[in-house]
């Protein structure tokens, strides 16, 4: 369907809107001062006069806020069924949809499976909300808890909520709670402290077992977050390539019935580094093109070497994994 024209005029607002919600909100108020004279200008340079498909000028509003922001996280979007600009309203139609989305894609889990030689391997696309994902996540655990080693895929993953890195975090480890980031918010100018649950459903998967993290460029935000704490807890071994990016917590502002844009108005900050991961991505403790392989030949190796022929019980994990393991080579 060919999106409806927009006029000079109307761009001229959708810029005066989009630099006020930008210096309002956005976690770098001297940022956003500066993304906001950047996209004025343009729009006295009359650079997009020409782009006459609301689709097209969204992108190139995008583009020219990530060229001052660096920030990953900023996006402009259309969405051809209007919405409520009442942020209110705006808010709760959002959660509606979220909602529905999010358990359409069974919140993210694409994947739970035992793999040969008793390595649970899970293929995570999100990090959903607890309130409505907690049960799947649960039910995810508990079917690898029996494993002896555990492949986290994230290499597909752009991220999602803090309260789910939390809540997957907190059975990979036995201790007490413990504090794992804080995001600071410059709305309020407040810091919300995040930190390891006492009790989690079903049973954990401790933190004696080895856990491997699978990344790339397109593992995002709350992806990058799991894999940051548990690099920095030496919890996990992290393999693949650096992932993108991107650590700056936001919301979305409706600013027209069809404009959009999401804009971070915090900083994560980790107790152990005091930073985060914000335009530099994370380093693999192993870069690979092949990740899964790599997981998974280490997962290998680690039940051959801790099983042995400890008992009959044990005696076919073994042999499950040499065969897997020489089907690797």
């Amino acid at each position: 369907m060919q999106v409806e024209k927009r006029n000079e005029v109307t761009k001229s607002e959708i810029v005066s809107l989009m630099a006020k919600a930008l210096k309002d909100n956005y976690v770098f108020p001297d940022v956003a001062d500066d993304m906001a004279k950047h996209i004025e200008m343009k729009l006295n340079q009359k650079e997009y006069e020409s782009l006459d498909n609301q689709k097209d000028f969204c992108e190139k509003l995008t583009g020219d806020l990530r060229e001052v922001s660096r920030d990953k996280h900023i996006i402009v979007r259309y969405n051809e069924q209007a919405k409520s600009v009442d942020q209110t309203r705006s808010k709760v139609e959002q959660q509606e949809e979220y909602q529905l989305k999010a358990q359409l894609d069974n919140y993210g889990f694409r994947k739970v499976e035992r793999l040969p030689g008793n390595i649970g391997y899970i293929d995570l696309r999100g990090f959903h909300q607890p309130e409505y994902a907690a049960e799947t996540a649960a039910n995810a655990m508990n079917f690898v808890a029996h494993t002896d080693a555990l492949i986290v895929d994230l290499r597909k993953n752009g991220g999602g909520y803090p309260e789910m890195v939390v809540f997957l975090t907190s059975y990979l480890f036995e201790s007490e709670t413990f504090h794992l980031n804080s995001f600071y918010l410059r709305t309020n100018e407040s810091t919300r402290q995040f930190w390891t649950l006492p009790y989690v459903p079903g049973k954990k998967y401790g933190e004696k077992k080895p856990v491997y993290v699978l990344t790339s460029d397109r593992t995002f935000s709350a992806a990058e977050e799991f894999t940051y704490n548990l690099k920095n807890l030496n919890r996990a071994t992290i393999i693949g390539d650096v992932t993108a990016g991107g650590a700056n917590p936001g919301e979305t502002h409706q600013l027209t019935k069809h404009i959009s844009i999401f804009i971070p108005n915090g900083r994560a900050i980790n107790p152990i580094t005091q930073t985060n991961w914000e335009g530099t991505g994370i380093e693999p403790d192993m870069k690979t093109n092949n990740p899964y392989d790599a997981a998974y030949k280490l997962a290998l190796e680690h039940v051959m070497k801790v099983r042995g022929e400890e008992s009959p019980g044990s005696a076919f994990v073994v042999k499950e994994a040499e065969k897997a393991w020489t089907n690797l080579k």
